[in-house]
């Protein structure tokens, strides 16, 4: 395999178009039962083959670009894995940034995965997506998931993954109501209000229900959004303002705080994203692409594509 001194690759943001969440379990993390779906919306990450040890950048200077960003630990997660002596050199990273961060899409972990496929080319690796997944695993539990992309089913912490057939194409808005929400905040208020609501025996919230693949409906809920739409109600306006405007669905994505509408076309998901805007909020327009589309990176290196995690 030659060389490369510069790899460029694209790292998906993703919505939970559906997800469900169990009782906190002994370990502390709680059962899920999600469909991921990858978006056009990206970052890019630029590896430079180079002497030296290892550098990180990004285009967003609030993006920390040390050993708390996914990125950094992906190096050497991999260095490791690699059986390699010291700290990772040999390539600089340049994290150009378009996903918005706390907002639920995915866009810590979606780098961490990129990261991993564009190492493991310019490091020269024989590795494959298969020999991936355990290190994407420890990095976080969205992880393994970027490196499927499409549409899929998540259990367990999310990374037990079963590809599905591919959501038939959507035009998606999202809305950024102006603050970020911490995972841990919103399991922890899933938690409180859970307790609450059993006690006041109230009933879970009615999925909407919008085609997905032939002969199949598909359910737009998440578990999360009521405890924290209770924290920040602008999430509830925000899904208000696209149901008005013509969402076939809207539901707050992962722990939020972004909110997305599927429309039928771009032009109607213009509308609603300019609903939006007159609301007072941030809103852009993307939409759904496939696994093809996501995999197209992970030319870079002998792949197949797993069936789960």
């Amino acid at each position: 395999m030659k060389a490369s001194s510069r790899v460029l690759v694209r790292a998906h943001a993703k919505i939970n178009v559906s997800l469900h969440v169990g009782p906190v379990r002994p370990d502390g993390f709680h059962p899920l039962h999600t469909v991921f779906q990858s978006l056009a919306l990206h970052d890019t990450l630029e590896v430079k083959v180079r002497r030296g040890p290892f550098t990180l950048t990004s285009s967003d200077p609030a993006v920390p670009a040390d050993g708390r960003n996914l990125v950094a630990r992906a190096a050497e997660a991999l260095w490791t894995l690699l059986g390699r002596a010291g700290p990772p050199s040999g390539v600089a990273i340049h994290l150009a940034k378009q996903i918005p961060v706390q907002a639920g899409l995915g866009g810590g972990s979606s780098d961490a995965a990129a990261a991993l496929v564009a190492l493991a080319r310019a490091w020269r690796t024989r590795l494959t997506l298969n020999d991936l997944m355990q290190p994407a695993a420890r990095l976080g539990a969205d992880v393994p998931y970027f490196l499927v992309g499409g549409t899929a089913l998540g259990l367990g912490r999310g990374d037990d993954l079963y590809p599905l057939e591919d959501l038939a194409p959507q035009h998606v808005v999202l809305a950024f109501p102006g603050f970020g929400v911490s995972t841990a905040d919103a399991y922890r208020w899933f938690d409180e209000d859970r307790e609450r609501r059993a006690a006041a025996m109230e009933t879970d919230v009615e999925p909407q229900i919008v085609p997905a693949w032939p002969g199949l409906e598909l359910g737009v809920v998440n578990d999360l959004e009521r405890p924290v739409a209770r924290r920040h109600p602008d999430i509830g306006s925000i899904r208000c303002v696209l149901g008005g405007s013509g969402a076939r669905a809207s539901a707050m994505t992962g722990s939020g705080s972004a909110v997305f509408g599927l429309f039928g076309t771009r032009e109607a998901a213009r509308r609603g994203a300019l609903a939006v805007g007159q609301a007072g909020h941030l809103a852009l327009v993307t939409r759904t692409v496939d696994r093809r589309t996501c995999q197209r990176v992970h030319f870079l290196i002998a792949s197949s594509s797993p069936r789960h995690a």
